[in-house]
């Protein structure tokens, strides 16, 4: 009979070798899952790049701003009368001193008004004045009456006294003395009336003769401005400094109230300076600042924040503190340091292109070895142009790498070649 012959055994059976490599793959797979590195890589040539040291040093708190030189005041000189403009005695760029003739103007019209305006006064302040004389012509009657009636009283007095001794004698009738004593009482009457009127007219006379007076100096004032209106035919420098600019030309007719020039007053200067609106909050007034020029230094101090906000920007006024530049000019411009805040010793990464990338977020971190970097999260404060201010995620010492990050994809791992 035929017998099934079995096949013998083997290590390396078909079915030996398919287990084998299963259980290898299997174990690939575990450790790919558990064990391998799963981050993304990128290689990047380290002359490509830029790496800086982060370090622990003292973080000043400035901005750079441009300064724009500005007189320290300007005066505008406008047309307080108009007029044809007749002659331009000072041209603009010249210096001037108070009350010099800058320009002279001329109205037939203005000259007439002014005419009858002082004819006018004049007959008001004749009138009054007319009115003073016959009130004071009037007290001196009144005075001369009272005299006149106080020595009549007196003799009526006498009079009376005189008949009565004779009467009490029986030396005159009943009649004439009754008549002298009337005579007396009504005398007396009648100077105490009289003299009750002239003080009541003295104190009216008194009232009005200061209303007068205070008519007639307004009347006098007034025509004191209406000769001033004559005078402001002549343009006059109203400080000493420098005719800036100066618009009419000669034979033009300007009206009145029209921008004639400016003055600039040059004892000092100032710098209008732009802040980026970003900063609008930590500007004040007092806040230092300084540049560089000509091998020299200059302290400013702001004195003025302007509250309005065009484009972004707003504008502040800074002046200087001690000294000014020799060759200073008007329009010409500074790059400022405005500082912000006392100096504090910070953790310091200098400013690269990775902020534009990141947001100050994370940075790649070198590795010791020097052969790759890392991604790590960071947390950015203040900057100024330099460095920005680290609160968060790095230590002095450690390498960064802060070129910009755009064509790295945000991978996690940077292999740096040599």
């Amino acid at each position: 009979m035929d017998r099934k012959i079995e096949k013998k055994k083997t290590l390396f059976s078909k079915r030996n070798i398919f287990i084998a490599i299963g259980s290898i793959i299997g174990v690939l797979i575990i450790y790919n899952i558990f064990f391998a590195e799963n981050s993304s890589k990128l290689n990047v040539e380290k002359e490509k790049i830029t790496i800086e040291t982060i370090e622990k040093d003292s973080f000043k708190d400035y901005i750079p701003v441009i300064g724009t030189v500005e007189p320290i005041k300007t005066i505008y000189i406008d047309a307080v009368e108009g007029g044809r403009v007749e002659n331009i005695l000072i041209e603009e760029g010249n210096m001037v001193e108070k009350g010099d003739v800058i320009m002279e103007l001329s109205n037939s019209n203005l000259i007439l008004e002014i005419s009858s305006n002082e004819a006018q006064v004049t007959r008001s302040i004749n009138s009054l004045q007319s009115t003073l004389l016959n009130m004071e012509q009037r007290k001196i009657n009144y005075e001369r009456d009272l005299i006149d009636l106080k020595r009549e009283l007196k003799t009526q007095k006498r009079s009376f006294e005189n008949n009565k001794k004779l009467y009490e004698q029986d030396h005159i009738s009943q009649e004439e003395f009754k008549r002298s004593k009337e005579n007396y009482e009504a005398t007396l009457t009648k100077f105490n009336l009289f003299k009750e009127a002239v003080k009541k007219d003295s104190i009216f006379r008194s009232k009005q003769t200061k209303r007068i007076n205070r008519t007639i100096k307004r009347l006098e004032q007034s025509g004191e401005l209406v000769r001033e209106r004559l005078e402001n035919l002549n343009i006059t420098a109203p400080v000493d400094g420098e005719l800036a600019t100066l618009n009419p030309e000669s034979g033009e007719v300007i009206n009145r109230g029209t921008r004639i020039g400016k003055i600039n007053i040059l004892d000092n200067y100032k710098l209008k300076v732009e802040i980026d609106e970003h900063y609008i909050s930590r500007v004040r007034n007092g806040l230092p600042g300084s540049f560089e020029y000509s091998g020299n230094t200059f302290d400013l101090k702001l004195t003025k924040r302007y509250p309005e906000v065009s484009q972004g920007k707003f504008k502040v006024d800074m002046v200087f503190e001690d000294k000014l530049p020799e060759d200073i000019n008007i329009g010409q411009t500074f790059r400022i340091k405005l500082e912000l805040g006392e100096p504090k010793e910070a953790v310091l990464i200098p400013r690269g292109g990775f902020y534009q990338s990141t947001g100050g977020q994370w940075v790649y971190v070198v590795d010791e070895s020097g052969d790759f970097a890392y991604k790590r999260p960071i947390r950015i404060g203040r900057q100024n142009p330099q460095y920005y201010e680290v609160l968060e995620g790095l230590q002095p010492g450690e390498e960064v790498i802060v070129s910009s990050y755009d064509n790295y994809n945000e991978v996690d791992k940077l292999m740096l070649k040599e």
